[in-house]
């Protein structure tokens, strides 16, 4: 028997569109729990993705004619929620039913799509803040699968956006925009965003699955990238406490950009060397990076997954510190730096999320000698931290804890 859900969407499919039809969808997408998200997925399927191939088609084809439709902005941004808490609660979901779910199924979609936003004058139009929404979903997919088989429609939009979004005049651009210490709201458009975060946190994304055939080399990014990154990070890392969400989001996606690129080639790692040209440099970074991490009204938003920017900016820090001290010799700024240290304790001991932890405590294991260890007196909390992951990983069949290879856990 077909479910209120199938109904719906079988008469929204074959009538003409209904907005009334469209407002019950929306309330049942609404519905749904972290509980019930993944029945719900199994037994309407087939509903999902009709409504799924509807809004490709609706956001290649003929988006504006229907944008100041009632509910249709309330569907789209609802749907794209309901796609968020897939890729984040429902394990038992094959991740191909997923993707089939998130991604386009032709390039020609993705083509008109890219040009709308090409050709559209206005900073702020609805579209390129729905489709930022849908892309940014695609970001937190490749993320969370980074074994997963990407197909030419992905490879696509991740090899368009690197080439014609953030190596382009337009990015640098909103770059020097975010180099000043006082901002104002109006600088944070669509249109920035899109540039800025979205398209920032797909290269990311893009980069953790596919490293092989990649238009440009990590140190032309680092390269493209370094002045301004480090100028933005400086200058705003006085300030955190008066971050907007913009901000917030923007400084997540840089640090989680150039980090990735920096870890990228992990065993040459001559980016690093464009990035930080002198000990000096990388230590101011790093106490740049640590004023961040010490801003506490943060841990209270840390997620278990990493589903928002508060997370992903504490998970891509502490990874960024990790490969700083693999990479440069400065293991004495942490020994010598009380703050640093008690900082690092703090953000580890306070989050919710195993990987900001365990590289919470990474960090320390790597810098610190075991004297400076003893001294934290919190040797006992990360000793059975580490041994409890460590059991768990060694009786997962990937011999992973949460994709970390179980070779770098018993190096922590």
């Amino acid at each position: 028997m077909e479910s209120k859900f199938d109904q719906l969407v079988t008469i929204f499919k074959t009538s003409p569109l209904s907005t009334d039809v469209l407002y019950e969808i929306i309330l049942l997408l609404q519905q749904q729990t972290t509980e019930s998200l993944s029945s719900f997925i199994s037994q309407s399927l087939r509903s999902l993705l009709i409504l799924k191939h509807w809004s490709w088609q609706i956001f290649s084809e003929d988006f504006h004619q229907w944008i100041n439709q009632p509910y249709y902005q309330e569907f789209f941004h609802t749907f794209a929620s309901f796609n968020k808490n897939m890729i984040y609660h429902c394990d038992n979901i094959a991740v191909d039913i997923k993707a089939s779910l998130l991604f386009p199924e032709t390039v020609e979609q993705v083509n008109s799509i890219f040009q709308q936003i090409d050709q559209n004058l206005h900073e702020n139009d609805s579209f390129v803040t729905i489709v930022s929404l849908w892309f940014d979903n695609h970001s937190r997919f490749l993320h969370e699968n980074p074994q997963y088989t990407i197909s030419s429609v992905i490879d696509h939009i991740g090899q368009y956006i690197v080439h014609n979004y953030v190596m382009s005049k337009q990015y640098k651009l909103y770059l020097t925009q975010l180099r000043q210490p006082q901002l104002l709201q109006a600088i944070f458009s669509a249109k920035m965003l899109f540039y800025i975060k979205t398209c920032s946190f797909y290269t990311y994304g893009y980069l953790v699955v596919k490293v092989h055939d990649f238009p440009y080399s990590a140190e032309e990014i680092i390269t493209y990238l370094a002045d301004d990154y480090l100028q933005i990070i400086h200058v705003h890392s006085y300030t955190v406490a008066t971050w907007n969400k913009e901000l917030l989001g923007c400084i997540t996606q840089l640090v989680s950009l150039v980090c990735v690129c920096c870890w990228w080639d992990e065993h040459k790692r001559t980016q690093m060397k464009l990035l930080f040209p002198t000990e000096q440099i990388t230590c101011d970074h790093v106490q740049d990076l640590i004023r961040i991490v010490d801003h506490k009204p943060f841990y209270k938003e840390i997620k278990s997954v990493r589903s928002n920017d508060e997370t992903t900016l504490m998970n891509s820090t502490f990874i960024f510190l990790i490969i700083i001290i693999q990479t440069e010799n400065i293991n004495w700024l942490f020994r010598s730096n009380i703050t640093i240290r008690d900082t690092i304790v703090s953000a580890a001991e306070a989050s919710l999320n195993d990987n900001v932890s365990l590289c919470g405590y990474a960090i320390l294991g790597e810098a610190l000698a075991d004297e400076d260890l003893k001294d934290l007196k919190i040797g006992d909390n990360i000793s059975n931290y580490f041994f409890h992951i460590i059991e768990e990983a060694w009786r997962d069949s990937s011999k992973k804890y949460k994709k970390i290879p179980i070779a770098h856990l018993l190096r922590g």
